[in-house]
Parts: structure tokens; C-alpha cells; sequence
């Protein structure tokens, strides 16, 4: 074995990919349903550089390429967050001072268990606080303010591994019950609907009254009329008959306000009007709502559906375009083919990385996660680059584009970028802290610093798990998500992942509390490591 292990020393390359490709391999492997996924990746590699350290031999994947990947997937969760992450924001303040709570009250359990129960001296306190929340930066700062990093080190390697263990427990938790979840999405459905109402309902009230969630896409006045695509001015009349896009429950209330669902169906009938799938590919049309396109103006032309990634959205007038989305266009048949041209319909919106947003997007977040903010002790801390780019991404997920200059990135290459970027991470990360576990459980107090370091994961999975659930109310997915950015942890985001298809209310959760819990932690180690 030591010549293997030699050979992986003198090749970082080599052994990363060998560690993603092995890894997942192990990843995709399922015990009655639960698999660790890309998480598999990072506990791979700790086991190799584990075992490589037990041999005297450093088998290391280069800190550079983790802090790329990291940066990276930070970056394209961002950038596919970015809307509903500040959409959500108004409503995040109370799990979001829950958490940073939190943090407070497992550092004091932390001090009060190391301190009196253990004697541990505080280094190593403020280390296990920082591996139990599976945090580099945050071990940094306790290093620093304690003046003993090498001590720190030895309590954060023998910590990590429960802290990412523990909270993929409680993420587990938090799926289980998410199979319920009341914010599920409800699946879109079209119906054909028959108006009763003799009053003439105007359908830019009935927009208004379901909250901008339903679309009007077709109409027939009386049984033989032509079909013709409706305005927000139009009424409606009785026996009119009106197809109705939008989340099934809504359709169906929809359907008792107006009347009553119609067995005919205006979409079989496409002499008048028809519909088709395009893929906006054009990176002029990317970054715009749907209002500012002016289909209607132009076409005569109705976005009923969006399609981004696998999930689908009612194409309200305010929604932002993505290169790489489908549409789905409700338009006359003769003017189809020029519609088509105008979005670009190419499969090369889906995979575009847009290289300016990406180089730009990541410069400026790694320059943002570089600066040092004053501490009140007199020191100085830095956010890092991980929540720098994710910061950024956020930005420039909502914001589109500014001037001609699209922001955004297909929600398709996204999802790529950040899976890559997330398995480069995970394989250093595991590398990095396999040799320091090695190392650290043959000194003598590893079991206090692997006990003390469970309760503080504890304290936080379980807390969190209680507060989001029962106080807050959170579905169990977006929980999930939440629990991963809590501990800064992208193999537990990985895991919750794996766990439901990327949905994307995991990675909203995730953003939600990352760049606070980031902050949070560097801060709380710090004033730990100085007490």
C-alpha cells in the first residue's frame, strides 16, 4: 500500500478524480432507500487520506482546487436561488435569529461542558465548536483569537465527522416529514371552463382576485365562434367558453367562480390558434420579464407555462426569463414560425455557461469574501469566498441582466457547474480532514472532543429541527436545505438532494441562512477562542 498511497501523493490530479469517480460510485449505492449521494465523495476521500496518514504518506487534493469548486457551486446555487431567495427574505428574519441563537446557545454549552466538565483548554473548546459546525473559517478565527491553531485543528478534525454525520441525520428527520409538506408546489393543469356568470366578469379582475397565478389563454364566445387568445379588458359572457392555465387547486376554484369544466377542449382545435414548447436561447431575451417582451403586441402571442429546469411555473407578466428555459407560447398558427425565431429555440440556451456573468460573477465574490471586517476584540475577519460567490450569485440571479450584459446562467448549466463544483470541494475537504482525524484520535482526548462535539451538532440539529418545524412552521424539504446551510455544509445539501430530486425548495433553504450562518460562526468561534 505505500507505494499506491506515494503514487496518489505525487498526483493530486489523478487522485481527485479517482475520488469523485470511486466515491459516487459508493454514493449511488442504496440501503433500503437511503444512499449518501455526492456526500459518499467526502467520507471516501477521508477514509483514503485516513489511511494514507496511518502510513506516514500526505495524500492531499490541493486547497486551491477545493476553495474553486467551492466557490463554484456556491456561485450557480446563487445564481438558481437568486428570485425567490428575496422574495422569501421578508419572511426569513425569525429562522434566521433562531439560528444565529442557536449558535449562541450550543458555544455556551460548548464553554460550560469543555470548561467544567472536561477541562479541556479553550483552543480546543473553540475547535470542536468549529468541526462540530463543520466550518474552516470559523476554525481559523478560533486558532487565531485562542493562540493555539494547532490545538484548534485537533479539536475541529475529530468533531467534523459527527458534525456532517449529525446533521444529515436530522436533515433525514426533516424529509421524512416532508412528504407532507404544505408548500408543496401544486402541479399546473389547463381546463376548459363554461361561464354561467351573466354579469360579464372583466379577466383582468378574476387575474387579480387569483393572485396573478392563473392565465387566461383561450377563448370561444358561443359554440362555433373562432378561438381567439384573450386580454386583461375582455369580459366574459355566458356560454363563453375560456381555457384556464395554472396550479390545479386554483383552476378548479376557477372553474366554480365562472361556471362549470366543459368537455370540449379549445386546445384540440388549432386552426385558430396553437401552441408549442421553444426554448429561449437568444441571450438578448434573457434577464427580461415576461411583460417586457410585448409578445401580445408583437404576436398576438400568450406565455401560459415556463419550464426551468424540472419544474414548471405559470407565466405570470413579472416572471424573469432564463436562457435555457421552455415556454410554453399560446400564439395564432400563422405566426408561429416567426415566434419561434424570436426566442432563438436552440439547444445551446440550455447549456450556455455564460463565461462574462460566471468570470465577473466569481471575481467579485471571491473579492467580497477576501475583505476583512474589524472584530471587537481588535481582530479582523473575513466571510470567505464560498459565501462571497454565493452572495453574488443571489445578486445576479435576481436582477437579470444590467444594460446588455445578462447575469444570469441557464438553469441547466447551473445545476452542472454546481454539481461539478460541489464534488472537486467535497473530495478536498475530505482529504484535508481524513489526515487530521488520523492524527488527532491518537492523542488522549479524542473521545471528550468526539462527545463534546456531538452535543454541539446536536443542540443544533435537533434545535433547529424543533424551532423551524413547530414555531416557524417550515415544510420539511426547504428544512432540509436550511439545516445544510446552517452547518455550511454542502455534503448535507448534497444528501437532501439526492434525496428529492434537486428540489429546488432544498437549495432555496440552503441560501437562506448560508451567508449569515457563515458570518454567525466565524464571529461565535472567535469570541470563544478569546474567553
Amino acid at each position: 500500500m505505500t507505494a499506491v498511497f506515494t503514487f496518489l501523493a505525487q498526483q493530486p490530479l489523478l487522485t481527485l478524480f479517482l475520488l469523485v469517480g470511486i466515491g459516487m460510485a459508493f454514493g449511488h449505492i442504496k440501503v433500503k432507500g437511503v444512499g449518501l449521494g455526492a456526500a459518499a465523495v467526502l467520507f471516501f476521500a477521508i477514509a483514503i487520506s485516513a489511511a494514507a496518514q496511518a502510513y506516514e504518506i500526505e495524500v492531499r487534493v490541493p486547497h486551491e482546487l477545493g476553495i474553486l469548486g467551492l466557490a463554484l457551486f456556491a456561485f450557480a446555487i446563487g445564481i438558481n436561488s437568486g428570485a425567490s431567495f428575496f422574495h422569501n427574505l421578508k419572511t426569513a428574519l425569525g429562522p434566521i435569529v433562531a439560528t444565529v441563537v442557536l449558535y449562541v446557545v450550543a458555544a455556551g454549552s460548548a464553554y460550560g461542558l469543555g470548561r467544567y466538565v472536561f477541562d479541556m483548554p479553550i483552543s480546543l473548546i473553540a475547535g470542536t465548536f468549529a468541526g462540530a459546525t463543520t466550518n474552516t473559517p470559523a476554525l481559523a478565527a478560533a486558532g487565531d483569537a485562542s493562540g493555539d491553531p494547532a490545538t484548534a485543528t485537533v479539536g475541529y478534525a475529530v468533531a467534523y465527522l459527527f458534525g456532517v454525520l449529525g446533521m444529515m441525520i436530522a436533515a433525514l428527520a426533516a424529509l421524512a416529514y416532508g412528504k407532507r409538506d404544505a408548500d408543496t408546489p401544486s402541479p399546473l393543469a389547463n381546463r376548459t371552463i363554461r361561464v354561467e356568470r351573466s354579469d360579464h366578469p372583466l379577466i383582468g379582475d378574476l387575474y387579480e382576485m387569483f393572485g396573478h397565478k392563473v392565465t387566461f389563454s383561450r377563448i370561444r364566445r358561443g359554440e362555433t365562434g373562432p378561438i381567439s387568445r384573450p386580454s386583461m379588458s375582455d369580459t366574459l359572457d355566458k356560454d363563453d367558453l375560456v381555457t384556464v392555465v395554472g396550479p390545479r387547486e386554483l383552476v378548479a376554484r376557477v372553474a366554480t367562480e365562472l361556471g362549470h369544466s366543459s368537455s370540449h377542449s379549445l386546445m384540440q382545435d388549432r386552426s385558430y390558434l396553437d401552441f408549442r414548447r421553444i426554448t429561449v436561447s437568444d441571450p438578448k431575451l434573457a434577464g427580461h420579464t415576461i411583460a417586457s417582451l410585448e409578445l401580445s403586441n408583437k404576436f398576438s402571442a400568450t406565455i401560459s407555462r415556463v419550464r426551468r429546469g424540472d419544474v414548471d411555473m405559470v407565466g405570470e407578466p413579472g416572471l424573469v426569463l432564463q436562457q435555457g428555459d421552455r415556454v410554453r407560447v399560446v400564439a395564432p398558427t400563422s405566426k408561429m414560425r416567426e415566434i419561434t425565431k424570436f426566442f432563438g429555440d436552440s439547444a445551446r440556451g440550455l447549456s450556455d455557461i455564460n463565461p462574462v456573468a460566471m468570470g465577473i460573477g466569481m471575481a467579485l465574490g471571491v473579492m467580497l469574501g477576501e475583505l476583512e471586517f474589524p472584530t471587537p476584540g481588535g481582530g479582523s475577519f473575513s466571510i470567505g469566498a464560498a459565501a462571497g460567490t454565493l452572495i453574488v450569485g443571489l445578486i445576479f440571479g435576481r436582477i437579470g441582466r444590467v444594460g446588455k450584459i445578462v447575469t444570469a446562467i441557464p438553469f441547466t448549466a447551473a445545476s452542472v457547474l454546481s454539481e461539478f463544483g460541489l464534488l472537486v470541494f467535497l473530495a478536498q475537504a475530505g482529504t484535508n480532514a481524513g489526515g487530521q482525524i488520523a492524527e488527532a484520535f491518537t492523542g488522549g482526548q479524542w473521545w471528550k472532543i468526539l462527545l463534546l462535539g456531538m452535543v454541539v451538532t446536536s443542540i443544533m440539529g435537533a434545535g433547529l429541527y424543533v424551532v423551524m418545524r413547530w414555531l416557524f412552521k417550515m415544510g420539511g424539504t426547504q428544512l432540509a436545505g436550511f439545516l445544510g446551510g446552517s452547518q455550511t455544509q454542502p455534503a448535507v445539501l448534497a444528501f437532501a438532494n439526492s434525496r428529492t430530486n434537486s428540489d429546488p425548495r432544498v437549495a432555496l433553504g440552503y441560501a437562506l441562512i448560508y451567508p449569515v450562518a457563515m458570518i454567525g460562526k466565524i464571529l461565535t468561534a472567535q469570541i470563544l477562542g478569546g474567553l
